[in-house]
């Protein structure tokens, strides 16, 4: 299991035009497959009636899952190009769909490599990338006359925050990047005196997100 991978952060979409042919690139994450699919399943009933719809999708894994098509356009012309533009960005669990709608004049191969990678990279420059780390989230219950010496652990860490409530203590959850929990657990242990009550949580890809390490 990969500890980090780069992907996209969010659905987007960026569009070109060349020699009156618009290329449309549709972007978004995915997880599985299956959620790929189901994308490119829904642009295809978007776009209809569009010349093609070409694309391609990268899951990453212990076993890579990579696919692409080039939907009636010239072998090695559409397809491949999106999925490398893919793999030089350096992204993975994204799928890309570039749909075209043809303006009547031919690009040629060359031209159609070069329209498809551009289409591509502008919809992944627009959806953004955004680094995912494995964390493990680490739950901890806190009294007010301790919360200051564990947010500034928190902070010193720079572990990003998942939830915090305040009630009769404050309820804290944040994650940490796996193999680091037992320790923030004893450093926790250490600042309270014991007297904080933890609990390991799940293991999940959690992105490296400026805005979740505010509090």
């Amino acid at each position: 299991m990969e500890i980090e991978y780069n992907t996209v952060l969010k659905e987007a979409v960026a569009e070109i035009e060349e020699k009156k042919s618009r290329f449309i690139a549709s972007v978004k994450p995915v997880s599985t497959e299956e959620e790929a699919l189901e994308f490119i399943s829904r642009l295809k009933s978007r776009y209809w009636n569009a010349t093609h719809n070409v694309y391609a999708y990268y899951i990453g894994g212990d076993i890579p899952i990579q696919r692409f098509s080039d939907d009636g356009e010239p072998s090695g012309t559409a397809g491949m190009p999106v999925l490398e533009v893919i793999k030089r960005i350096g992204v993975q669990n994204v799928v890309v769909v570039v749909t075209r709608y043809f303006g009547g004049t031919l690009l040629g191969a060359t031209g159609l490599v070069r329209a498809y990678s551009k289409s591509a990279s502008l919809g992944i420059e627009a959806a953004g990338i955004v680094k995912k780390s494995l964390c493990t989230e680490v739950k901890a219950i806190i009294e007010y006359t301790l919360w200051g010496k564990v947010q500034n652990l928190i902070q010193k860490k720079r572990y990003p925050i998942n939830n915090i409530s305040y009630g009769q203590d404050i309820d804290l959850s944040i994650f940490v990047p796996v193999g680091e929990a037992d320790d923030f657990l004893m450093l926790i242990e250490e600042e309270t005196n014991g007297r904080a009550i933890t609990e390991l949580g799940e293991k999940m890809y959690v992105p490296m997100n400026e805005a979740l390490f505010k509090f």
